[in-house]
């Protein structure tokens, strides 16, 4: 029988079927031997009365932070007050889930509390919607632009990102009334927000699911290399042909070098700084993975088209013929 992991705990796997029968299962021992993965959304084959997973579906796709899959839409919520909204950290969000190919769309929340929001709208739509994004300006206080998120996460599986403290819990609660999910207050002494939701879990509303997930703010590009990092933001995309050497990182701040950087006034400065601090993040990645190379190859020797581990010296045995030597020296 087939089913979706809804929750896991612990060694215990949540799981619904497609009749919305639960059951709680176990790794099968083959898939712990091949050190499988499973993570909520995954689709998976229940055996033993349905006491344990034995096999993993193939995945449409898949986060690693949170630990999700098979995601039909991720919706970015950030607030536009309390917290200030952070567009480096947004840009970071829209990357990352560009980088997994996923599907998302932009929630700003708390649209009452900004004074200025005509032209904070004005601002944002010129680098977002500019480039494809999906929009929603939201007030779940005054009950503003619900309707509009929810006829278009309908019928879907989303996840939420943001940072803690936007209000993500509120719009889930907005949503869907008959379902409560605990929120919190944002500290008016950090003007950030606490986490409440502790743990990774599908909540299934009336027309749509939602991964929910706890809020996280340490998301760095610790895992990419710094030429894979422009082709992901697409507003770049049409200046990063003309360029004078072909491994350009458009990072360097001369006329006539870089393409990018001659066509600055035609990119957001928001993300362009956004760019500039990932990539630093690729960088250090890269420094990393290469320090280890060297590492390794201090440890591997070659002979012909072999290669073989090499000893090191504090473990390496002394040959016959050294120690005859040094007994001959001694005496």
């Amino acid at each position: 029988m087939q089913a979706q992991v809804y929750k896991i705990h612990s060694d215990f796997y949540f799981v619904k079927n497609f009749e919305h029968v639960s059951f709680t299962c176990k790794l099968k021992d083959t898939l712990k031997k091949e050190n499988a993965e499973i993570r909520v959304g995954d689709f998976v084959e229940l055996s033993g009365d349905n006491c344990f997973i034995s096999k993993l579906i193939l995945r449409k796709n898949f986060l690693t932070r949170p630990k999700v899959s098979n995601i039909d839409l991720a919706l970015v919520v950030c607030s536009l007050k309390e917290p200030e909204l952070d567009l480096v950290q947004l840009n970071r969000y829209l990357i990352y889930l560009k980088y997994y190919k996923i599907d998302c769309a932009i929630c700003f929340n708390k649209e009452d509390l900004d004074k200025d929001l005509i032209n904070t709208i004005k601002k944002l739509e010129g680098i977002y919607k500019n480039i494809g994004y999906k929009m929603f300006f939201t007030s779940v206080k005054n009950k503003v632009g619900l309707d509009s998120v929810f006829e278009f996460i309908k019928d879907k599986t989303i996840v939420l990102v943001g940072m803690s403290g936007v209000g993500k819990s509120s719009l889930l609660n907005a949503l869907n009334p008959n379902i409560s999910i605990k929120t919190g207050q944002v500290s008016k002494k950090t003007l950030k927000g606490a986490h409440t939701t502790r743990h990774v879990e599908i909540i299934e509303y009336k027309d749509f699911k939602v991964i929910d997930t706890p809020g996280f703010s340490n998301l760095k590009f610790d895992f990419m290399c710094p030429e894979d990092l422009a082709i992901l933001f697409d507003d770049f995309i049409p200046y990063m042909n003309g360029c004078k050497y072909s491994n350009c990182l458009h990072d360097v701040k001369e006329k006539n070098i870089c393409s990018l950087y001659d066509n600055l006034d035609k990119i957001s400065e928001s993300r362009y700084r956004s760019y500039l601090s990932f990539l630093n993040e690729c960088m250090e990645y890269k420094e990393k993975i290469s320090k280890r190379s060297i590492k390794n190859e201090g440890y591997k020797k070659k002979s012909g088209s072999n290669v073989f581990v090499k000893i090191s010296k504090r473990k390496r045995i002394q040959s016959r013929n050294t120690v005859k030597q040094n007994i001959k020296e001694t005496d």
